[in-house]
C-alpha cells in the first residue's frame, strides 16, 4: 500500500466525516427533516475498499450507508438533495436517506430492510458473471444482518456459483440497541464463512492498511473468477442507532474509549508522521472538502420539492397517470 493510497483513503474518510457532521447540524437546525443513521466511526471501511474498486463495480448498502455511497462516488450535491427530499436528488427526492440509488457511480441499491441487500448483490454478481463484464459487487451490511435468513441463503448461493461478490459486515458491535454477544451464537461473523466453504476473515476495520489489504485479496479473487469472500470489519458507531439515541444500553466508558481512538484522526496523524502528506497538504484537502460541502448544502436547500405529478412515476415498469 503506497503513500498515495493512504492519502486517497484519508480524502474519502475526511469527506465522509465532514458530511456527517454537517448533516447532523442541518437536521438539528430543522432545515432537513429525516431519520438519520450516522456512520461516524466507520469511515475507513468503505474508503479503503473503494480506492481499489472501479467506477463500473457495484455496491449494495443499507440505511446506515452514507459513508459507503460517498466512498463509491455518489456526487455530493445529488446525495444532499436526495436526503433533503428535493427533486434534484438521486431519486428525485422520493427515496430519501434509506433508498439512495445512483447507478452511474455503481451504487445500485440502498435498503431499509436488514439483510435484504445480500440476495440483491448476488443478482448483480450473477449478471456480471453471465455478461463477463469483469464487475465486482460489494454488499455492505451490519452485524445484525448475520442472523437473518437472507444472509445464509446468499452466502450459500454465492459460494456454490462462485459469484464475484464480496460480503462486508461492518461489525459495530450493536444491532439497534442489542449487543452482538447477546444476539449471535458465534464469536465472530467470519466463523460463518466455513459453513459455506467461503474464504472469510475478521479484520480491524478502523485500520486503513489492514482493511485495504483484506479488500485487495477479496477483490482480486472475485475479479479472477475465484468466487466470493466474507470480510468482517470490526468498528464502532459513535452516535448510537439513530440520531438522538443516548446509547444508554452500552457499557460505561465503552463509547468514550471508542471515540478517543477515532480512526479518522489516527489516519490523519499517520499521513503527517510518515510523510505521506504535510500538515499543510492535509489542511488543504480538508478546506477543499469544506468548500465542496458548502456548495452541496446550498444546492440541496435551494432546490424544489418534487411535485404531486411525480408520485406515480418511476414506480412501475408501465407508468400510470397521477
Amino acid at each position: 500500500m503506497s503513500g498515495a493510497d493512504y492519502v486517497d483513503i484519508y480524502r474519502k474518510a475526511s469527506l465522509i466525516r465532514q458530511t456527517d457532521r454537517r448533516f447532523m447540524d442541518v437536521i438539528a437546525s430543522g432545515r432537513i427533516a429525516t431519520p438519520y443513521y450516522s456512520p461516524a466511526g466507520q469511515e475507513l471501511i468503505p474508503s479503503a475498499i473503494s480506492v481499489l474498486l472501479d467506477q463500473k463495480d457495484y455496491i449494495v448498502t443499507i440505511y446506515r450507508g452514507m459513508h459507503d455511497q460517498i466512498a463509491k462516488g455518489v456526487p455530493l450535491k445529488l446525495l444532499w438533495a436526495e436526503i433533503a427530499g428535493k427533486v434534484t436528488g438521486t431519486c428525485k427526492g422520493k427515496g430519501g436517506a434509506m433508498h439512495i440509488t445512483h447507478p452511474a457511480s455503481g451504487v445500485m441499491v440502498t435498503t431499509g430492510i436488514v439483510g435484504s441487500g445480500l440476495p440483491i448483490a448476488n443478482g448483480l454478481a450473477l449478471a456480471s458473471q453471465i455478461d463477463r463484464d469483469g464487475r465486482v459487487t460489494v454488499a455492505y451490511f451490519g452485524d445484525g444482518a448475520n442472523n437473518i435468513g437472507a444472509f445464509h441463503e446468499a452466502l450459500n448461493m454465492a459460494s456454490l456459483w462462485k459469484l464475484p461478490v464480496i460480503f462486508v459486515c461492518q461489525n459495530n458491535r450493536y444491532g439497534e440497541h442489542s449487543a452482538f454477544s447477546l444476539t449471535t451464537a458465534v464469536e465472530r461473523v467470519s466463523d460463518r464463512g466455513a459453513a459455506y466453504s467461503m474464504p472469510a476473515e475478521t479484520v480491524d476495520g478502523n485500520d486503513a492498511e489492514a482493511m485495504w489489504r483484506a479488500a485487495k485479496v477479496a477483490i482480486d479473487r472475485a475479479r479472477s473468477g475465484g468466487g466470493p469472500t466474507l470480510i468482517e470489519a470490526m468498528t464502532f458507531r459513535f452516535y448510537g442507532h439513530v440520531l438522538g439515541d443516548d446509547s444508554h444500553y452500552m457499557e460505561e466508558g465503552e463509547l468514550a474509549r471508542a471515540m478517543e481512538a477515532d480512526p479518522v484522526a489516527r489516519l490523519r496523524a499517520i499521513l503527517i508522521e510518515r510523510g505521506y502528506a504535510s500538515a499543510g497538504q492535509v489542511e488543504a484537502i480538508e478546506a477543499a472538502i469544506k468548500a465542496e460541502l458548502d456548495e452541496a448544502v446550498e444546492f440541496a436547500l435551494s432546490s424544489e420539492y418534487p411535485s404531486l405529478d411525480e408520485i406515480n412515476t418511476d414506480i412501475y415498469g408501465m407508468e400510470t397517470a397521477a
